[in-house]
């Protein structure tokens, strides 16, 4: 849709708003599309087209026949659209209601649902029904969808169209071509799974995204039906975990304490009980686990410091992802080659979005009077001269007769936007399925959160129910889709220390920490400012500055040994201002810049490890430079991630890498 169609679907919308007895299809030809070039079909073509797309946005278009005449003769029939169509009914919310629909609209970090949870706000905010809200200093749970997948699946739910992607089966260790009906989406033992109906087996099937080897393909011209009553979460609930199985390891001597940490003592019967004897300088462990991709990717990530003895399954996971690692470094690398000022990967913007945003933006303007233009421009995520794209745009579009008080009155020649006329677009419209998702999935999500912004746990549950009944109601039927998502649980697995440090930010108290870093495979003993905890779907972290590294850092709950406060106060207290972390990792002087090629499949890392820039490659990879702390953990990356992505550059490292992972190798091949 180009900008011009953006500009005559927004005028053909405003005049079937503002008739009251509806208009012709020769007046709407003259006087909204100024068409006389075309023929009779080709313009009823086009006409049949934009009725369509205002659908999509939700808005019903009324069909008037003239008495004694078909409605299917155009001569004879008029348009309109009722005022009141697909209008966002009012939403009144108390302060503690305002406090937890922002705190669960804030837990979507990526485009997919993040996008949708920010757009549902903005509605609320247009209608004035959400003023500006403080969240809570301290404390922030986030969900993180899990990598591209997601969205294409999120996109297939919405549109109701069917799916295909390659799939390595749990049970055979095979990979083949799986279509699928998506029914629902959700997070179970700490993984994403896709529930749906399988085409090919004829039944219902689960499907984990970590274990999807494709893209996700949508079907445009397929369609299904939901199934009466679905909700994901009570089918995923229904979902037995793996069984507990038992490894053999044979693990370098004094490395690997955190895998040490889990070891148990090895089962009667064992190879282990049968007098297995290590190599000099090497260990042999047990470590259960329950699923061997996921252990093959940690496992793969040791590279040379560790050797799968038993079970071959795992075993033969973890040389798939070596060979996979050392198979993409001995490709031809590319060259090296950024746009003018790239920056993070960002979805590519279509008129469509542009359509939907100036549904947002006047009510919001209308709400909202005076504002700087560059704060419109961060509260609708696009940049000042996308803006202004928008705002010129609208004041050419108005009524068909086209007079000045016909047309949207906007000034913004101070730097302060004001809108004078609004044309009946002062309310926005009904929240989309997606973002009705968004928010109803993300206050369920927080039924089990800790009591926040000074509530207690009974208030917090109350606002919750509340602005949930709230929600449902003015979401309407897209309110039903949320029962297709089923977030993870975002309750801290570690509460003792989630109440320790949670005191501490409270009372402004520094922490003494024990802290077990992998990447260092060692223990340290530290002073801390406890900053904020936040959570990347279940697994939590706490911002602190660390005064023995006199910087800011991220700790994980799971990797505490000990931490108490130590009887002194922080040096810089936490505040609302920084209750929202940006990024899990943070830039340092000292960081390496490493340029990266990363596969479709691992497109994905761009976002999870913050690139600073990005270009597009063919076949749907991308080139992302990004910033690391460590050089030593870079090898441990590119062996995690089984061929997804390679180092480009700086070549000593990706030297480094490719030694890491042949050392690796060489153990199962000897």
């Amino acid at each position: 849709m180009s900008a011009s169609r953006t500009e005559r679907l927004l005028n053909l919308l405003l005049a079937l708003l503002n008739t009251k007895y509806g208009l012709s299809r020769a007046v709407l030809r003259e006087k909204v599309y100024h068409d006389e070039d075309s023929s009779d079909a080709a313009f009823g073509r086009m006409f049949e087209r934009d009725k369509v797309d205002l659908r999509n946005f939700g808005f019903e278009i009324e069909t008037i026949a003239e008495a004694g005449f078909s409605a299917d003769d155009p001569t004879t029939t008029r348009y309109r659209i009722g005022k009141e169509s697909n209008r966002l009914p009012d939403v009144h919310l108390t302060p503690a209601e305002a406090t937890v629909l922002v705190l669960a609209a804030t837990l979507w970090e990526r485009a997919a649902l993040g996008g949708a949870a920010a757009s549902a706000l903005r509605k609320l905010q247009a209608a004035g029904d959400l003023g500006e809200v403080e969240l809570p200093a301290g404390v922030q749970p986030r969900i993180k969808p899990a990598g591209k997948s997601f969205e294409a699946i999120v996109n297939a739910l919405n549109a109701r169209q069917p799916v295909s992607f390659g799939y390595r089966a749990a049970s055979t260790g095979a990979e083949e071509r799986r279509r699928v009906e998506p029914w629902g989406l959700g997070s179970r033992f700490g993984q994403w799974y896709l529930v749906g109906f399988d085409q090919a087996r004829g039944a219902k099937r689960f499907f984990r995204l970590s274990r999807m080897t494709t893209s996700v393909e949508l079907d445009p011209k397929g369609s299904y039906e939901l199934p009466a009553g679905f909700d994901a979460r009570r089918e995923l609930d229904g979902l037995e975990e793996l069984p507990i199985q038992d490894a053999l390891l044979e693990v370098a001597a004094g490395k690997l304490l955190g895998l040490r940490r889990r070891a148990v003592p090895a089962p009667q019967g064992s190879e282990a009980g049968r007098g297995h004897e290590p190599a000099q300088g090497r260990d042999v462990i047990s470590v259960p686990f329950r699923d061997s991709e996921l252990f093959a990717e940690e496992l793969a990530s040791y590279g040379p410091r560790v050797k799968v003895l038993a079970p071959g399954d795992l075993s033969t996971a973890v040389v798939r992802r070596l060979e996979a690692a050392e198979a993409a470094l001995s490709r031809p690398a590319v060259p090296v080659d950024f746009p003018a000022q790239s920056g993070g990967r960002t979805r590519k913007r279509t008129s469509e979005d542009q359509l939907s945003r100036m549904l947002q933006l006047v009510p919001f303007l209308v709400h909202n009077q005076g504002l700087p233009i560059q704060e419109v421009a961060e509260r609708f995520g696009v940049s000042r001269k996308e803006l202004v794209a928008d705002l010129q745009i609208l004041i050419c579009s108005g009524l068909p007769e086209g007079y000045p008080d016909d047309l949207f009155d906007i000034d913004w020649e101070d730097e302060h936007v004001y809108i004078h006329e609004h044309l009946e677009l002062n309310r926005p419209v009904r929240f989309s399925e997606e973002e009705a998702s968004a928010l109803l999935t993300g206050l369920a999500t927080l039924g089990n959160l800790p009591a926040q912004a000074g509530l207690s746990g009974e208030e917090q549950a109350n606002a919750l129910e509340s602005v949930t009944v709230k929600l449902a109601g003015a979401a309407g039927e897209a309110g039903r889709a949320a029962a297709s998502l089923a977030a993870p649980p975002v309750e801290p697995a570690e509460a003792a220390f989630f109440e320790t440090i949670t005191a501490a930010i409270k009372d402004g108290q520094q922490l003494a920490l024990r802290y077990f870093s992998p990447q260092r495979d060692a223990v340290s003993e530290r002073n801390v400012d406890p900053l904020r905890l936040y959570s990347q779907d279940s697994t939590w972290y706490f911002e602190a500055y660390c005064h023995a590294k006199a910087g800011i850092r991220n700790f994980r709950l799971d990797r505490i040994e000990d931490v108490a406060p130590n009887g002194k106060p922080v040096s810089t207290p936490a505040s609302a201002d920084t209750s929202v972390p940006v990024k899990l990792y943070t830039p340092s002087d000292e960081d390496v810049v490493v340029i990266l090629e990363l596969t479709a499949q691992g497109a994905h890392l761009a976002d999870d490890y913050y690139a600073e820039r990005t270009a597009e490659l063919p076949g749907g990879g991308l080139l992302a430079e990004v910033r690391f702390g460590s050089v030593d953990w870079l090898p441990m990356f590119i062996a995690q991630h089984g061929g997804a992505a390679r180092i480009v550059q700086p070549a000593g490292l990706a030297e480094a890498s490719a030694e890491w992972i042949r050392s690796a190798l060489a153990q199962y091949r000897d």
